[in-house]
């Protein structure tokens, strides 16, 4: 569904949720499937083990034309347990909360560059386009530092990832873009097998083969899916967010530049409020199952949509209001339950490290175009293609 302001999900959303909070909808390739919009269901059947995120079942809700990328081997995503368990124990010690403090200065220094550039490209009251001077560069390059790349590869994980997720693009663009990913990845993949390194592969390397678990197919998948998952998402957080922050009362930006503490939270309302990854919540049941008074059966697949679930006024009053000081404890912009986003604590650091120094060095930003006139994207990722700053 189409949003139906800058911000918010659908319109629609909420009136499902208060008259039909479990629906039937008609998906892009013509099938159907259960859409739950209410909180509580949400979690509910999100953390249900009688589901199945297996992408090859043929009741599975297909949210784009093309699921080839999400399919493959090492996609955390597209397993069920005992094996997704037995794999996110492998890789979680990347991402703890202590991995991404000892990342920190690196991102710091990635962002001061960043942000370094935009000042010189904006000398003199010139326009800027945020999105390519910052919002893609500083995720881009954090996975090139995870990954173990070099930074002038970043135009092949922008370029793919953009057709990859794009609802418009013809199947023929996915499967090219598909196949240069997992061609550039393998290739990478090949060289760190040779010579382990350092660098987040070469370590699940040596992991995987330690543990008598190594297998080159599912380690090029799992690069795809860190690429995926962590390249658009974040960098559309960043345009994103920048925007509701200088659409807003300009107040809150001074509090925010004068206690950097106040960020963090500000960034978990920024995720609550946008939601931009609304479907990657999709299942399969796999035994009859009641839900707000409706029987979904065994084999029928559903969508719990997240930006459905963080606009429900029943857990967040006032939903549609940005409030920095609210509680968004149990928000699920990261999903819930066992696949919950594995990257979350590097995407909260890299967007509290963008909007604190953004804001501390160029005081006076404001959008060249109003909010309402923005170039949003029709992507299963929300973002926007283009946003001119200056100061």
């Amino acid at each position: 569904m189409p949003r139906s302001c800058p911000f918010g999900p659908p319109s629609e959303y909420a009136r499902l949720r208060a008259e039909e909070p479990v629906s039937r909808v008609r998906l892009q390739n013509g099938a159907s499937a259960w859409l739950l919009t209410r909180y509580d269901d949400v979690r509910a059947l999100l953390s249900n083990s009688a589901t199945t995120s297996n992408r090859a079942h043929p009741a599975f809700p297909a949210t784009v034309a093309n699921t080839q990328a999400f399919a493959q081997k090492g996609f955390l995503l597209s397993m069920d347990a005992p094996e997704h368990a037995l794999h996110r124990r492998m890789v979680t010690g990347e991402f703890t909360a202590h991995r991404v403090r000892r990342l920190r200065p690196r991102i710091q220094e990635i962002v001061d560059t960043c942000v370094g550039r935009m000042l010189v490209a904006g000398a003199g009251g010139r326009p800027v386009d945020l999105v390519q001077e910052l919002s893609l560069p500083v995720p881009s390059l954090v996975i090139c530092e995870l990954l173990g790349v070099s930074y002038a590869s970043r135009d092949i994980f922008q370029k793919n990832t953009e057709v990859l997720l794009n609802r418009t693009s013809t199947a023929a663009d996915r499967e090219g873009a598909f196949g240069a990913l997992r061609d550039f990845l393998g290739e990478l993949v090949t060289s760190k097998e040779r010579a382990p390194d350092e660098t987040l592969l070469g370590r699940l390397i040596v992991k995987y083969r330690e543990a008598d678990l190594y297998d080159h197919e599912h380690l090029t998948g799992f690069a795809m899916l860190l690429l995926l998952a962590g390249h658009e998402t974040t960098a559309n957080m960043i345009s994103l967010g920048v925007t509701v922050l200088l659409d807003g009362d300009r107040a809150r930006l001074d509090e925010l530049a004068a206690d950097p503490s106040l960020m963090p939270q500000a960034v978990e309302e920024l995720l609550r409020y946008l939601s931009i990854v609304d479907y990657p919540t999709s299942r399969v049941l796999l035994e009859e199952t009641e839900v707000s008074g409706v029987r979904i059966g065994a084999d029928e697949g559903f969508i719990a949509s997240g930006a459905a679930a963080n606009h429900d006024p029943e857990v967040f009053p006032d939903p549609g209001r940005f409030d920095m000081y609210r509680s968004t404890a149990g928000h699920v912009a990261f999903g819930f339950g066992v696949h919950a986003c594995l990257g979350q604590n590097l995407a909260r650091a890299e967007l509290e490290i963008v909007f604190n120094t953004l804001f501390a060095r160029i005081p006076g930003m404001r959008l060249v175009q109003p909010a309402g006139r923005l170039p949003y994207k029709d992507s299963t990722v929300y973002g926007i293609h283009t946003l001119e700053v200056t100061w």
